[in-house]
């Protein structure tokens, strides 16, 4: 047994689950970074990963087009998704977790019976002919060991990594990310210098759908090749704990989830190097929600959350 091949494969195979949460975690940080929490990240994931198998199947004859065209379609429908959150949350003032298992239980549910009305009573989409592909890049990815770990993955992946330096772009370089921090920090001074608090939060929640729906999206457009009710499968939770173990911070963030997505990829590597004779396979399968436990329980109580998470803002307030 090769220890490089396998530590190669184990890279690889991190990356390619870690995808979904890295986005989704991104989308998580722009919401409560402004002061909104989104436990609804699970539902516009769901959203995402139903939109974007049903749009690329009945887009295959586009080709390649036809999956990042059901990744467009679903970026549009996580931003519509989550502005009934927005509403509830920012204009209407309401409990932000109940209004975010709202969204959660809403999206389950809409999911599969669209599916079934769309598919002819099927609990799941059709496979899809025509999905990513993985990208090899020239120079990189035929080297020893680091090529396939590395620089053998899906655009998606690529996509995943640029939107984090992106994200700590805007966040800590632009005045966009300097109002958006100000607001999750203290929305009233911010009010005061005119930052615009529910203009800000409206957008921040919108851009959180969005990227969560892109994460959904990149699940059954690259690992499943379809959708059902499992697509997702908690993943949205996932990604909120990768939030806070990251720290409300990018970076942090994309290393959390990576740090998640070792423990999915080694369900495949159990199986590939045929382990499962000395480790159970359940155990391999539930090590993902054990950890998102076992880390919040030990993390929450050190991570400091922005300020004013949580807490409706009345414009002109004192």
């Amino acid at each position: 047994m090769d220890v490089l091949q396998i530590v190669s494969n184990l890279v690889h195979d991190t990356i390619v689950f870690s995808t979904a949460l890295i986005f989704a975690a991104l989308g998580g940080l722009y919401s409560e970074r402004s002061g909104v929490v989104n436990i609804a990240l699970e539902g516009m994931m769901i959203a995402g990963a139903f939109t974007g198998a049903v749009v690329t199947f009945f887009m295959q004859d586009m080709g390649a087009l036809a999956p990042w065209i059901g990744l467009a379609a679903a970026i549009v429908v996580g931003a519509a998704f989550a502005l009934p959150h927005a509403v509830a949350s920012i204009t209407f003032k309401a409990d932000q977790v109940v209004s975010g298992v709202a969204l959660n239980f809403l999206a389950a549910g809409l999911s599969v019976y669209l599916t079934k009305i769309i598919f002819d009573g099927a609990g799941q989409t059709q496979t899809l002919a025509t999905v990513f592909t993985k990208w090899n890049l020239p120079g990189l990815g035929d080297l020893p060991v680091v090529g396939y770990a590395l620089f053998q993955a899906y655009p998606t992946s690529f996509l995943a990594f640029l939107a984090v330096a992106v994200t700590w772009y805007i966040m800590y370089k632009t005045p966009f990310g300097l109002r958006l921090r100000a607001v999750g920090e203290h929305p009233r001074a911010a009010d005061t210098a005119g930052v615009k608090v529910k203009r800000i939060r409206y957008t921040a929640v919108m851009i959180s759908g969005a990227l969560a729906a892109m994460g959904g999206a990149t699940i059954a457009l690259t690992t499943t090749s379809n959708f059902s009710h499992n697509t997702v499968s908690g993943q949205g939770f996932i990604a909120l704990a990768a939030l806070i173990f990251g720290k409300w911070h990018p970076v942090g963030a994309m290393g959390a989830a990576l740090f998640f997505g070792i423990a999915q990829a080694l369900k495949g590597l159990v199986q590939v190097y045929e382990l499962t004779a000395y480790i159970p396979i359940e155990f391999i399968y539930m090590l993902p929600y054990v950890l998102t436990v076992l880390v919040l329980a030990g993390v929450v109580g050190r991570a400091k959350a922005p300020a004013a998470l949580g807490k409706p803002y009345e414009t002109g307030s004192r």
